[in-house]
């Protein structure tokens, strides 16, 4: 049986890095992303990122916030900043080592949400 990315990746304690990494030293550092993300509790953010990212990628079921549509609802999210926020969760991804086979992966998984943040 072939394990889940959730599972190659190693597990949530290993998500949970990537996700810090992905926001303390990517996103945060981004001007044209982190305005996003000013009245963010961001200990909350990655918390709740974790287990998003940890079920996309085949984790158990964990996630129970809004759907993407209201999650980003006011936002005006564009193609530039998804665009963006996708760079650097690949860049975080390969930072911890994953191959571009399994970040290929989970950005085509990211990349269906795509239509439910746009313009929202």
């Amino acid at each position: 049986m072939e394990q889940t990315l959730y599972e190659k990746l190693g597990g949530e304690e290993a998500i949970a890095k990537v996700v810090e990494y992905f926001y303390s030293e990517l996103v945060l550092k981004d001007e044209t992303v982190s305005h996003f993300f000013e009245h963010t509790d961001m200990k909350k953010q990655i918390q709740h990122q974790t287990k998003f990212i940890s079920f996309a990628l085949g984790g158990p079921k964990q996630y129970s916030g809004q759907s993407m549509a209201k999650a980003h609802e006011g936002m005006n999210i564009q193609p530039e900043h998804f665009d963006a926020i996708v760079k650097h969760l690949h860049d975080a991804l390969a930072h911890f080592g994953v191959g571009e086979g399994d970040i290929d992966q989970a950005l085509t998984k990211v990349g269906s949400l795509r239509d439910d943040i746009l313009y929202k």
